[in-house]
């Protein structure tokens, strides 16, 4: 229970800052980094704190951190090409 109330306090903080990272520059290049790294950390915690699958099964693991972080390359990749 101690580890889910952690894992929920530590992406109060990573959602308001992706909030206020939106709003202040939405198109330079930095702030999106920060905003798709802050959401992949967010999924993260989600897959491993909230869906206990820290333990799990290697396969369901490496395809739910796998996901988030093929979409955040995805993401980058076009947000950069001018």
């Amino acid at each position: 229970m101690k580890a889910l109330l952690l894992a929920w306090l530590a992406m109060l903080p990573m959602s308001v800052a992706g909030v206020w990272l939106g709003h202040r520059e939405p198109a330079a290049l930095l702030p999106v980094a920060a905003i798709l790294l802050l959401g992949l950390g967010k999924a993260w915690l989600i897959a491993l704190r909230f869906m206990e699958l820290g333990h799990g099964p290697r396969l369901w693991r490496s395809l739910l951190l796998g996901w988030p972080l093929l979409l955040t390359g995805v993401i980058f990749a076009l947000h950069a090409i001018p």
